[in-house]
Parts: structure tokens; C-alpha cells; sequence
């Protein structure tokens, strides 16, 4: 169970100033590693990154200090060189598809075009012809994943990327209408908007293997792959939540839990540390009950809920090291585990 500790509350009208975070780090039961290719490849994709996306200063210092590289280093450990640098691509282009349907629009027919555009470059990333800068970066590292992707992986990527566009749609939208989901609501939209499944996706494409239908269909296989998705993304909620209510983004389980429950700040973040440690009991309860489906395809298995581990610690890792969530305190938020809340920008 994470620790917790008492948000200080100073200023005179009671509006928390600060909030603990838990200490998921220092409590992670899984190692944590790195790539060997990470440095080389990282500066490939920030090159990458900043000529496709067409980035300038300061758009190009606030991207490359995300370190994408180092992200999925984390997270996929064992990959070559090339299947690292596809990886390390996609995460880039996702951090900035992010903060552009997030951040820079509010209209959902946008959205919509986004996700026409980019489906139609994952189903043809050769022929397929388009202006728009997120669907050729689509092409081109697509283009390079479907060099070894699986016709079983290369499908779940992109029926992955497709609920993750349509629920960005809905958040746009909601954001649009100042709606605000309730819990139940929002975790099920968190599980398709989180990016995890086709990220998971890429465990297969890293590992060079293509797992068979009847195991991803298998209740256990889909209860590891839930539980690493709640854990990533409810963690994040809990990094990110200083910078998204900045921005006044409603999208984040600390908020939702805050309105819909009408709990402060410390302990909706409390409650969504206790969510998170359920997530991982629920993920080690059902590594422990794997079905077999023979030697090889058990290999392939044991290989993929290797790589669903290294999802759980892989981010973990990340982020104390990019600047996206504590800018350059990443390092004493890390020791100490104390947020101080930034003021929110101007509607």
C-alpha cells in the first residue's frame, strides 16, 4: 500500500497550496530498467520528431524534454535498436496529439478529422496521401512497424488507436460542454483514452511474436492487461494532475473523484493511490492463474506479461526524469513526494 501523508493546507481561505503524492517508486515491487539502445535512439526520434511535426522554438525544447526516448526505454527494455526507435517515435507523436486535442482545440469535428486521417495512413501508410502533419508522422512510423508487425498485432494496434480516437472525441466534447464524468464513467473512458492498448500492442511488435486469438480473448490475458491499464493511468492522473488543473482540465481521476465524490485534493489522491495498489493485486493475482496453451505459445505468453510488468515500472521510472509533470523538480518531488500547485492559466 502506498504511504500517504497530511496535505498542509496554508493560505487563509483553506485551498490546499500543496498534496503528497504516494510513493509508487521507492514501493515498486519490479525492476526497473533501461535500454541500452536509449541514448542513441532517443536522439534519433527528437530529430525525428521536431522535422515531421515541424517544430520550433520553444514547442521544440518543450518536446524533446519529454524524453519519448527514454520513455519507451523504460517500458520496452529489451527491443533493438529499430523496433525501440518505432516506439520511441509513436510515444512523441502521442505526447503531441495529446496537448493538441487537450490543449489547442476545443472543437470535436477536429478531432473527428484527426482520426479519419489517421486510420486511413495505418491501413495504407504507403499510398495513403495527406497534408495534415499527425497523419503523415502516422505514415512514417507506421510504415516502419509493419515491416515485422504480425497481421494479429498490426490489427490490434490500429482497432486500439481507433477507440483511443473516438474517446478522445468525447473528451473534446466534454470539455467543450463543461461536462464533467462521473467515476464509473470515467474509468471506462480512461481505459481506451489512457494510449495502453496500443502500447500493449507494441509488446508484441518489440518481441517480434503475435499471439494467438484464443489468448487474447482469454478473461485471465484481458484482467492483466485491465489491471496494468488502471495502474498506469490512475498513477498518471495522480503525476499529472498540477499540470492538467492548470489548464482547468476536468479530465483526471483526482478531479473526477473531488466532484463526483466530494472529496479535497489529498484525499482524492489518497483514494486513487489505494486504487492503484488494488490494480496491482489484481494483476499479480491473475499472473498467478495462466492458463497454458502449449510450450511455444506459453513462451510468447510469458514474454508479453514480461512486457505488461515492464509497463507498471517503465513509467514509473519516466517520470521523475522528463520535465512534462514536475519541471526540473522532478528530482526533489521524487525524495520528498510534495506538490506545490501552480496557478491555473487564463480561461
Amino acid at each position: 500500500m502506498a504511504s500517504t501523508k497530511t496535505c498542509t493546507v496554508t493560505c487563509s481561505d483553506s485551498e490546499p497550496t500543496e498534496f503528497i503524492i504516494p510513493d509508487f517508486v521507492g514501493e515498486c515491487r519490479y525492476p526497473m530498467r533501461l535500454n541500452p539502445h536509449c541514448d542513441l535512439v532517443s536522439r534519433a526520434s527528437e530529430e525525428w520528431l521536431c522535422s515531421e511535426a515541424h517544430l520550433v522554438e520553444p514547442e521544440r525544447t518543450k518536446y524533446t524534454s519529454l524524453r519519448a526516448g527514454y520513455f519507451a526505454s523504460s517500458c520496452y527494455p529489451d527491443a533493438d535498436a529499430f523496433h525501440l526507435k518505432v516506439c520511441a517515435d509513436f510515444l512523441g507523436w502521442s505526447f503531441k496529439l495529446d496537448d493538441w486535442l487537450e490543449i489547442e482545440r476545443s472543437d470535436v469535428n477536429d478531432a473527428w478529422g484527426v482520426r479519419d486521417c489517421c486510420l486511413s495512413a495505418y491501413r495504407d501508410p504507403v499510398n495513403f496521401q495527406t497534408k495534415r502533419y499527425s497523419a503523415k508522422m502516422c505514415k512514417s512510423y507506421f510504415g516502419r512497424f509493419k515491416e515485422t508487425g504480425g497481421p494479429g498485432c498490426t490489427e490490434r494496434f490500429i482497432h486500439a488507436m481507433d477507440l483511443w480516437f473516438i474517446s478522445a472525441a468525447k473528451e473534446v466534447d466534454n470539455r467543450a460542454k463543461g461536462h464533467v464524468d462521473d467515476v464509473e464513467s470515467y474509468i471506462e473512458l480512461r481505459r481506451d483514452l489512457s494510449g495502453c492498448k496500443s502500447c500493449f500492442a507494441l509488446i508484441e511488435f518489440v518481441n517480434r511474436i503475435d499471439l494467438p486469438d484464443e489468448v487474447v480473448s482469454h478473461p485471465v490475458i484481458m484482467a492483466l492487461e485491465e489491471a496494468t491499464n488502471d495502474f498506469v493511468s490512475w498513477s498518471n492522473d495522480i503525476y499529472s494532475y498540477n499540470m492538467e488543473q492548470s489548464h482547468h482540465s476536468t479530465h483526471n481521476l483526482v478531479v473526477v473523484l473531488m466532484i463526483d465524490q466530494g472529496l479535497s485534493l489529498q484525499d482524492a489522491v489518497d483514494y486513487s493511490a489505494r486504487l492503484c495498489n488494488i490494480s496491482l493485486q489484481r494483476f499479480e493475482e491473475n499472473r498467478a492463474i495462466i492458463p497454458s496453451w502449449g510450450e511455444e505459445v506459453d513462451k510468447q505468453v510469458a514474454l508479453y506479461i514480461q512486457g505488461l510488468q515492464n509497463w507498471i515500472a517503465g513509467p514509473l521510472q519516466w517520470t521523475f526524469v522528463t520535465n512534462r509533470y514536475f519541471g526540473k523538480d522532478a528530482n526533489i518531488v521524487k525524495q520528498d513526494r510534495t506538490v506545490k500547485l501552480i496557478p491555473k492559466r487564463p480561461l
